[in-house]
């Protein structure tokens, strides 16, 4: 039969576009979208015979149904004929790749790593000849693949690539939210539709041609295919039951009646191409690791495999050739055609396994133990769904009760913590251990569910607390795996309680385990409960497991990481979360993820940057509320109420603190409450309402005391004395400056060292311990990790030096502050510095206080301006007009507080010097 994409009737809209598309000097991505067999194909292989006679590489790939859950199995297929040049690119490229396609440990990278390394591949690809990249079948690329391509898609732009997608409307895929420029692809007009069929079928009767055309609907691969269809069955124009037949089904019965015809030997044949991932014609190449079809030439003559001329390789015609081949075959052929692809991918654990899990019935304990291994090496890539399936059906083929149990409580473990709780509650429920009323699984999935769903923290201590107390009466028949689960959920309760009988209760039921909890556990135990009276001498341990990051399971990494930002060393973390929380969000463990970006934000606004901060935090809400974790939505609510504080933005941090508070306290979620107050601390500091900041501070903690267990106790150490000295009460501010020195909390961590000194500083009557407290806490080698509270620190400090030494010698530290707080976003604070400023004589410098509020491209035209340009000159440079150049400057004039060009060098001044008035 004729290639159907030999000539293209009509589209002349369609081709000028890809015309254009692949005439652009400019690299770019475009989407070809529409229903099936409409001629995207066709399209996609028009514009590939384009680029190849204006002298491109074209490199063809198309998703596979069968490996859509494969964590990059689509781009192993795209790029595999570009790997060659990986030896052209730096180490770290290398590296990325050899960890995604799985050629070494190291990393799993974030799409943005990732992105980065294929652009680079891409960019050596196409150092000679430009590169267009041609993907049918876009709908069954894996995800993680699509988030890459989008990625690389968006980012072509100056390159010499173009990447060409095919994809169906009717199937949803992460192409629809890639934000890339689409081409609609819709039905044949009707005088296009008519030429077609008159072109392929010129002797079709009257009667044969218009009942055609009303079916395919301008479709062309239903007006191919449709007349011989019609001609056989005349009477038939829908299905057996006289209910109208869909497009694709009745392709499919098309196909179907031709695979029938074909030798019981081609049929196997087109089964094992149809599961082992050949691609569609005509431009459907064979990538490496895919079966290559064989002795295929009867499905070639009937239709429904074509010979790609490139490499003479058997490619299906149409995607539906090759679903409808599997759809006709039996359970037991499909079995077979499975175990055979298992043994050709005996190499490939994870493709393997795919194939072996869909080949095995009866229990097989060695297929079980491979499915097991792929399961547990996908979720250290970012594939906890596929782990989920995969430890579901070797649970299945598990041999005993034993070892089937023990699976599904692992796949129900991994389902907790990939957002999909009710499942996890129906695998732990699937297999009760004979004669219990719950197994631990079926607690941990019933109490996951509680506890994110609806922060329950008193029911779900209670049920995990019995379960722990039984697992010691178990003996060796229940796993050290299980109890650490156990531990570690109640270990997490008991941090969100924030209650001293709840943690004493908690440290109760450990201390009875005690010869069963492992190190980690005992880690999270003290740093987690109390940091002031538990958490001296772990934040070594910490600092030294982030370098066994990439050998860790998501949960466990989080943990670790929580670990940390109590203990205030969470930066060593931030970069390795930023890596791997977009793949655990799209594929893996999304509850992981999502307290993953809790803590890049915390990690943010401990590093001063605000901004990104908020738009962390906007995230993971929306991502809280759509997965119907309102436990961290909460927290999501409470830390951004925390940023709008400090920023000053109080209505806002006020409602949102009134939000948590409504939420959080009637269930005992003493974290979030903590949480809530130390906003409401913040908010009024930042307004100079010192006596509710002061009543805020004592609520969490007792002035010369740190409340046990009430994380936020020492976390608010300056607040209170900050409240307590602009109230009068110097001698509770000592006390509590004398507390923290006397509980050694610059011995637990960074931040509290600073603190600490910083409050001794403010708070003696001794101007020489005053000096010494103040070097202390500017010295400290990590005091610039802490931006906020080192600029309220050299505020403090400033004052005091205008009150002793005088006005002069404290100008530069005032200076120092005002400048930080400025660049930080903090209102309150800024105003007060520069009030402090000014009354040692000077008048703050524009750069000082207003430069923060310039985007970079409004700085770059205010220092071109400063440095004498006209506009025009400055348009030059910037490849921007003139009038826009203008319209700049009008909006940056008042933002540094003047109103001339002349003015724009003194404003734009880095000197940190100051003027007198």
């Amino acid at each position: 039969m004729e290639n159907i994409t030999a000539t293209i009737v009509g589209r002349h809209d369609e081709q000028t576009e890809l015309a254009a598309f692949v005439d652009a000097t400019a690299g770019h991505a475009l989407v070809l979208r529409g229903e099936t067999g409409v001629g995207k194909s066709a399209l996609a292989q028009h514009a590939a015979v384009l680029a190849e006679r204006a002298g491109y590489t074209v490199v063809r790939a198309a998703g596979v149904e069968a490996e859509s859950e494969l964590p990059y199995a689509g781009l192993h297929q795209i790029l595999h004929p570009l790997l060659a040049g990986l030896t052209q690119l730096d180490d770290g490229s290398r590296a990325v790749f050899d960890a995604v396609f799985g050629r070494a440990e190291g990393d799993p990278p974030s799409v943005m790593s990732l992105g980065i390394a294929v652009l680079s591949l891409l960019s050596h690809a196409a150092a000679q000849r430009p590169l267009l990249l041609v993907l049918d079948d876009g709908q069954w690329l894996d995800d993680s693949s699509v988030d890459v391509c989008g990625f690389v898609g968006r980012r072509l732009v100056g390159s010499r690539v173009k990447l060409l997608a095919a994809v169906r409307t009717d199937i949803p895929s992460r192409f629809d939210t890639a934000a890339l420029p689409e081409l609609p692809v819709t039905a044949l007009a009707e005088e296009d539709a008519r030429l077609l069929l008159d072109q392929r079928y010129p002797g079709l009767g009257n009667r044969i041609r218009r009942i055609v055309l009303e079916q395919a609907q301008g479709n062309p691969l239903a007006l191919l295919e449709l007349p011989a269809h019609v001609c056989a069955q005349p009477g038939e124009p829908d299905d057996a039951a006289g209910r109208p037949v869909s497009l694709p089904r009745r392709l499919q019965h098309i196909y179907g009646a031709r695979i029938a015809d074909l030798s019981d030997a081609v049929r196997a044949e087109l089964l094992m191409g149809a599961l082992g991932g050949v691609g569609t014609g005509p431009d459907g190449t064979t990538a490496a690791g895919r079966y290559r079809m064989s002795d295929a030439e009867e499905a070639v003559a009937g239709g429904l495999v074509d010979i790609e001329p490139a490499t003479g390789d058997f490619v299906f015609r149409h995607p539906l050739v090759r679903s409808t081949v599997v759809q006709m075959a039996t359970p037991n052929q499909r079995r077979a055609a499975h175990q055979r692809l298992a043994q050709l991918y005996r190499d490939d654990l994870e493709r393997r396994a795919t194939h072996l899990a869909a080949a095995t019935v009866d229990p097989d304990g060695e297929v079980a133990d491979i499915l097991e291994a792929a399961a547990e090496s996908v979720t250290r890539r970012g594939g906890a769904l596929a782990a989920v399936a995969w430890l579901t059906r070797a649970a299945e083929l598990s041999e005993d009760h034993a070892e089937r149990s023990r699976r599904l409580a692992d796949a129900a473990f991994i389902a907790g913590h990939a957002a999909r709780l009710g499942q996890a509650r129906r695998l732990a429920s699937a297999y009760p251990a004979a004669g219990a009323a719950q197994t631990p699984a079926a607690v941990l999935a019933s109490a996951y569910q509680a506890f994110f769903e609806d922060g329950d923290v008193r029911s779900t201590h209670r049920q995990v607390t019995a379960a722990v107390e039984k697992s010691r009466h178990a003996g060796p028949t229940e796993s050290d795996e299980v109890l650490t689960r156990l531990v570690n959920l109640l270990l997490a309760i008991s941090q969100y309680a924030g209650e001293r009988d709840v943690w004493e209760r908690t440290h109760e039921v450990l201390a009875s385990v005690d010869g069963r909890v492992t190190e980690l556990s005992r880690l999270y135990s003290s740093s987690w409960s109390d940091v002031v009276r538990h958490g001296a001498g772990w934040a070594a341990t910490v600092k030294r497991a982030a370098a066994d990051l990439p050998d860790l399971e998501p949960w466990n990494v989080t943990r670790l990481a929580v670990a940390a930002y109590h203990l205030d060393v969470l930066s060593d973390y931030r970069p390795y979360l930023q890596r791997v929380v977009g793949r655990e969000l799209e594929t893996g463990a999304v509850a992981s993820g999502m307290v993953m970006l809790h803590l890049i934000m915390i990690d943010q606004m401990t590093a001063g940057e605000w901004d990104a901060a908020d738009r962390t935090g906007g995230r993971v809400l929306s991502l809280a509320v759509e997965h119907g974790y309102e436990l961290f939505a909460a927290q999501s609510r409470a830390y951004l109420a925390q940023l709008a504080a400090a920023r000053g933005d109080v209505g806002r941090a006020r409602d949102l603190q009134a939000e948590v508070e409504a939420w959080a306290r009637p269930r005992g979620l003493g974290f979030l409450t903590q949480l809530a107050d130390s906003a409401g601390v913040t908010a009024a500091l930042s307004t100079g309402d010192y006596e509710a900041a002061y009543l805020y501070a004592i609520g969490i903690t007792p002035p010369g005391a740190f409340k046990p267990y009430t994380y936020q106790a020492s976390r608010t150490l300056l607040d209170l004395v900050e409240a307590a000295l602009h109230t009068g009460r110097a001698a509770q501010a000592r006390q509590h400056a004398l507390a923290a020195r006397e509980a050694d909390l610059p011995e637990i961590s960074p931040r509290l060292a600073l603190i600490t000194f910083g409050a001794l500083a403010m708070t003696t009557d001794d101007d020489k311990e005053a000096e010494e407290m103040f070097a202390r806490a500017l010295a400290h080698p990590e005091a610039s990790r802490f931006p906020f509270e080192l600029a309220r620190i050299r505020l403090a400090h400033g004052i005091r030096v205008r009150h002793v030494k005088g006005r002069a010698a404290a100008r530069h530290l005032l200076a120092a502050a005002s400048e930080s707080f400025e660049r930080l976003g903090a209102a309150g604070w800024a105003e007060r510095s520069r009030a402090e400023l000014r009354a040692t004589g000077v008048v703050p410098r524009a750069s000082m206080l207003n430069l923060a509020s310039l985007t970079w491209q409004e700085r770059r035209i205010a220092d071109l301006a400063a440095s004498g340009l006209t506009n025009k000159e400055i348009g030059k440079r910037m490849h921007l007009s003139p009038r826009t150049v203008s319209s700049h400057l009008y909006r940056i004039f008042p933002k540094l507080g003047i109103t001339t060009r002349a003015a724009l060098r003194d404003a734009l001044s880095r000197n940190e010097e100051v003027s007198p008035l």
